[in-house]
């Protein structure tokens, strides 16, 4: 009965879509439609997803907000990771690139905007640490500023930016070598940030809002897992999110070409949404439950991540990998898009507060920069 009562509610739901795990597996097995096997996969994605999301939050009870989102978006980005590896082996930089703006502005705009949105729904408004979302906003800034140089370094001194209807690009040894820099340096603060924000200003990222629980309690009043166990259920959720991505992704350009979309739209919209189902899930969930600490947690840290740690590792990685390096040069609607993303993220965490309408507006954003995505491609 409890099990029953439990797939009927509004966390057991997605459970249900657990046998689209292998029948994604089984259709790209035997080399089925590619349409078919990408919304099956896409539809894989989903329940393993929300298997993250409930050990997470059984994490984040027993070592708070900080720690638990950050736990989120590596298992999170994983999956994106290893798809762009591929991509790299391919030579597909300008997707790979288009995936990596993508997912900063599908946190940024729609997964925060989700949390806002859902969240403030019957609520006068929900607050949240203002200090410590500063903070993660203003190194996300100071990383999109980084990102960015190279770009108008080639613009300035070089042949242009790419378009976005580029795969690839051969860049000068110069502009390679300064992503490779940028790269390291991006690196260097990734490692700082995480220094000051789990041991130096652990304060900051684990606040105690003094509502009496106690740790390791949920609130569904069910048994609480262990430490171990989350951190099984969250790696196996991981493995199982990066095999449906993985596989939604080699169907993506065929079945992109026979709805009619460019790899373009697909890379930055597409597989950025695909690739972070998992932080999607978890903000919007924990949001609802008035916990919008770690929905902005895991928003802005995704998206600080993919800017400090997965772009960087990709740009180094893509030395050893592909026919030439990945220069950090990205197109003009993707480093249009980010800043003004990252202007409206230090925006919005500056007050500490959010409303329903608030989350409407960013979703909004999100939707207009879709638009013109698409328009893009074509």
């Amino acid at each position: 009965m409890q099990l029953r009562s439990f797939l009927f509610s509004g966390e057991g739901w997605p459970y249900f879509l657990v046998p689209l795990i292998p029948l994604a597996i089984i259709l790209d097995i035997i080399g089925a439609s590619p349409i078919a096997i990408f919304f099956i996969s896409a539809g894989g994605v989903i329940p393993t997803a929300a298997l993250m999301g409930r050990a997470t939050e059984e994490l984040a009870h027993r070592s708070g907000p900080g720690i638990g989102g950050l736990l989120n978006v590596t298992f999170g980005n994983a999956p994106e990771i290893i798809i762009a590896l591929f991509a790299l082996n391919k030579g597909l930089h300008e997707v790979v690139k288009a995936s990596l703006i993508g997912s900063m502005l599908g946190n940024i705009l729609l997964v925060l905007g989700a949390s806002m949105f859902v969240g403030g729904l019957g609520r006068d408004r929900q607050k949240f640490d203002r200090t410590a979302a500063s903070s993660q906003s203003a190194m996300l800034l100071l990383a999109a500023v980084a990102l960015v140089m190279p770009a108008i370094f080639e613009l300035i001194q070089g042949n242009g930016l790419p378009l976005p209807g580029d795969e690839i690009r051969d860049y000068p040894s110069d502009v390679e070598h300064l992503s490779l820099a940028v790269a390291i340096v991006l690196m260097a603060t990734y490692a700082a940030g995480l220094l000051f924000s789990l041991k130096t200003h652990r304060d900051l990222f684990n606040p105690d809002h003094g509502d009496g629980s106690a740790p390791g309690t949920n609130d569904e009043g069910g048994e609480p897992w262990t430490i171990k166990k989350s951190l099984i259920m969250l790696g196996i959720a991981g493995v199982a999110v990066g095999v449906m991505s993985e596989i939604l992704v080699g169907s993506i350009s065929e079945a992109a070409s026979g709805v009619g979309l460019s790899e373009f739209f697909i890379g930055v919209i597409v597989v950025a949404i695909v690739g972070n189902a998992a932080e999607h899930w978890v903000a919007v969930l924990v949001a609802r439950k008035d916990k919008m600490d770690l929905a902005v947690n895991i928003s802005i840290g995704s998206s600080a991540q993919i800017a400090l740690f997965a772009a960087p590792l990709l740009v180094m990685c893509s030395f050893f990998i592909g026919p030439h390096p990945m220069a950090l040069v990205f197109n003009g609607f993707e480093v249009g898009a980010v800043l003004l993303a990252v202007m409206i993220a230090n925006h919005v965490t500056n007050e500490g507060e959010s409303t329903w309408f608030e989350g409407l507006q960013l979703l909004a954003v999100y939707v207009v920069l879709g638009l013109t995505f698409l328009f893009a491609g074509t």
